[in-house]
């Protein structure tokens, strides 16, 4: 059954690549249909992979090898929530050490310029805490982070 609603990617040319790396990184992902294009195209020959149907954490997404002329930016990012430190662990570095870089927050780009927020719960349930002034030292503490450590936001958010 077709999805009604699919997230669409635009790549370069290496959709397959992605959607190959996506499955066996994340639970729940895999990698369906690849279509072939029927014919030529600005940035592509006929027979080359155009789309590439695949999950990601159970969500529809289609990859289309469209070229050079459309990036990805930091105003769409998968937010992947991780149950512990070890798995907040296991999927930055398995991002970053594919070719991929770190940025703040939690936040990170794969090789293909997608971003990405590895978040553990613990520091959504921080800076949710009802006492504002833990929120506020579980926050702070984020702010000057790249990958999420867990201990470090726990603590913040006990206080001194």
């Amino acid at each position: 059954m077709t999805p009604r609603n699919t997230i669409c990617l635009w790549y370069d040319s290496d959709a397959l690549d992605a959607a190959n790396f996506y499955a066996a990184t994340f639970p729940d992902s895999a990698v369906g249909a690849i279509v072939h294009s029927p014919g030529d195209y600005p940035d592509g020959r006929q027979g080359d992979v155009l789309i590439v149907e695949f999950t990601v954490l159970g969500l529809p997404c289609i990859g289309m090898n469209g070229g050079p002329a459309i990036k990805h930016s930091e105003a769409f990012s998968f937010q992947v929530s991780t149950a512990d430190q070890a798995d907040t662990d296991r999927l930055w570095n398995a991002i970053v050490g594919n070719g991929g870089k770190e940025s703040e927050c939690g936040w990170c780009k794969d090789k293909w310029g997608l971003s990405w927020q590895i978040t553990p719960r613990a520091l959504m349930d921080a800076i949710k805490d009802p006492d504002r002034a833990a929120a506020k030292r579980a926050f702070n503490a984020m702010m000057g982070m790249a990958k999420i450590d867990i201990a470090v936001i726990e603590a913040a958010r006990r206080g001194p």
